[in-house]
């Protein structure tokens, strides 16, 4: 496997999750439903608090003069830079310090080759989360705020290049591969299940109306 198949195979068999972690219900969800301009800045703020925090003690635990170690600590330094970001928007505010279902489940990951899986199943649920930031500023007529969230999402790509660098550099048999999709998938399922609980807690069936 290369490691481009192997985003495609994550994105393929997640099809179904990412595809309603992308609907505009997963910022209601993310919000308690209360979709106001600061509560959504807010859970953005939470979530690339929690993701730098994850990637940090990544690399700590690789060690900083590893590939991988370098790898996390780089996607540690984005996310802190993506949450001074989001911070400078909102006037007053304190990480929740309640990691999400996503960041519990990258956590629980104590080896390199699931961690670089894991990271790419969490950059493909978060570029869905980054399109509904951006279309809902987009929808208040605050195209700057919008234009911050869509260099956030393209910055993704730099964490994404990271993972697959790290995963043909690491993965030398079928089992390793199979390590790195359990853990992508994990992340996936971990934010979607989130997403179905926050919503059917709010009496909203998180499956689209057809």
């Amino acid at each position: 496997m290369t490691p481009d198949e192997f985003v495609e195979s994550v994105r393929d068999d997640n099809d179904t999750a990412l595809s309603r972690l992308g609907s505009s219900k997963s910022l209601y969800a993310a919000t308690g439903g209360e979709l106001e301009p600061e509560e959504v800045l807010r859970a953005a703020a939470n979530a690339e608090h929690d993701a730098a925090e994850t990637f940090a003690a990544w690399a700590a635990d690789e060690g900083h003069d590893t590939p991988a170690g370098e790898a996390f600590a780089d996607a540690a330094d984005q996310e802190r830079e993506h949450y001074e970001t989001v911070l400078a928007e909102l006037d007053d505010f304190e990480p929740a310090n309640d990691p999400s279902a996503m960041q519990a489940s990258l956590r629980g990951l104590d080896d390199t080759v699931a961690r670089a899986g894991g990271l790419v199943g969490r950059v493909l649920a978060t570029e869905k989360s980054k399109e509904q930031y951006t279309g809902f500023f987009t929808g208040q007529a605050d195209p700057m705020t919008a234009s911050t969230f869509r260099g956030l999402k393209d910055d993704l790509s730099d964490q994404l290049d990271a993972a697959k660098e790290l995963l043909d550099a690491l993965c030398e048999s079928e089992a390793d591969w199979a390590r790195a999709k359990d853990a992508a998938d994990a992340a996936v399922q971990a934010a979607y299940d989130e997403y179905t609980e926050q919503l059917e807690s709010m009496g909203v069936n998180p499956k689209p109306v057809c």
